[in-house]
């Protein structure tokens, strides 16, 4: 209860803001759970997941969607210089809270939990699930968002009773493989990295002969343990973590990640996993070229959300077509960008007056926002 109330005191005081961060994070806010919204195919994957037998004792969390610095870096080993910390990637409620990044700060909820804390105590195993939006700046395309959802697991148990190995990871990553593309879905394993677990690993499952990574795990460190007042000398355990937009677009062959959000019923009959899309229309793009002159310390992600605030839904992709240095022509601390911002609607023919009409915008607030000369 302590936690919910400390999540709406945190959104009371958003609501009273209207600079174009706070804006912008409340609506963020406001977008629907894909994972807990009926008919969704990212919701059929939670189901799906959570109904494997090997999970049926484990509880199913939702935990805080703003969550502490400290709780979502400090506890779980990032590097003091991780991007992850920087507003340049994340964004920050205020100085002391952010949008989750990661739904594996589910870990930390769950081992608050008294009867989790009693079963710790008296050496039982526990395990958990949770799945949700996370957030992220990130850059424009037709398979990124900046409003995405993931889905966690883990289990830990006794040393003495098990110790978990990559061989752990492996069976738990095929489960959920086979349960999602079907069991003769060919799949490997490459080694990966994370602050939390090691060793880690990726499955790659081949998906008309390419590779794509999908899904992730590892053994949870023991520093990552201790932080969150378990003894990692009596205790061990498995997790994995994964978007399931990644998911889903090679489920069903999805051209666009704002398919998943559309409320076309064309679009929507079909968005079941499985299922290949068929386009129900193809409408035409719109481009326009924008160029500007900037300081040095211009952060492109910022520049990416600005331009999600005016366009919406309907920026497909925004793609770097140059950036240079001219010190004679510029000055030494500028730099000189452009970028292409290609615009199509999923459900209709834009008109290149509407378009033009949100490009004068971006125009405008470019200048206005980043002290940018519009060339």
């Amino acid at each position: 209860m302590a936690v919910e109330n400390s999540e709406k005191k945190l959104i009371k005081a958003l609501q009273k803001r209207h600079d174009p961060e706070a804006e912008r994070l409340k609506r963020f806010l406001a977008m629907p759970d894909l994972t807990r919204t009926p008919d969704s195919p990212l919701s059929d994957i939670a189901k799906r997941i959570a109904g494997l037998p090997r999970f049926s004792e484990y509880k199913n969390l939702n935990v805080p969607e703003i969550v502490g610095y400290d709780i979502s870096f400090d506890l779980f080993n990032f590097p003091p210089n991780h991007p992850a910390r920087k507003p340049t990637d994340t964004y920050f409620v205020d100085k002391n809270h952010v949008l989750r990044t990661h739904t594996t700060v589910m870990w930390y909820y769950h081992l608050n939990l008294p009867d989790v804390k009693n079963k710790i105590k008296k050496g039982e195993p526990v395990g958990a699930l949770s799945h949700g939006k996370v957030y992220r700046r990130d850059e424009i395309d037709r398979q990124h968002m900046n409003v995405f959802h993931q889905m966690d697991g883990w289990y830990l148990c006794r040393r003495k009773d098990h110790i978990i190995t990559i061989d752990d990871l492996k069976e738990v990553l095929v489960e959920i493989a086979q349960e999602i593309f079907g069991k003769k879905i060919k799949y490997r394993f490459n080694i990966d990295e994370f602050p939390y677990t090691d060793p880690s690993i990726e499955m790659e499952v081949q998906i008309s002969k390419r590779w794509i990574e999908v899904l992730g795990a590892g053994v949870v460190r023991n520093c990552v343990l201790k932080n969150l007042g378990v003894d990692p000398k009596k205790y061990n355990g498995w997790a994995f973590g994964f978007g399931l937009e990644r998911l889903a677009l090679i489920s069903m062959d999805l051209p666009d990640i704002r398919l998943l959000w559309s409320q076309d019923e064309r679009v929507k009959k079909q968005l079941k996993l499985g299922n290949k899309y068929r386009e129900v229309s193809k409408f035409p793009p719109i481009t326009r070229d924008i160029s500007f002159v900037v300081n040095k310390n211009f952060i492109p992600n910022d520049y990416f959300d600005l331009i999600r605030d005016l366009g919406g839904d309907l920026v497909e992709e925004v793609k770097l077509l140059d950036k240079y240095a001219n010190a004679k022509k510029f000055g030494a601390d500028k730099l000189s960008y452009t970028y292409r911002i290609i615009y199509r609607s999923n459900s209709r023919t834009l008109l290149s007056d509407e378009v033009d009409k949100i490009q004068k915008k971006i125009y405008s607030e470019t200048a206005k926002k980043f002290n940018a000369e519009i060339r």
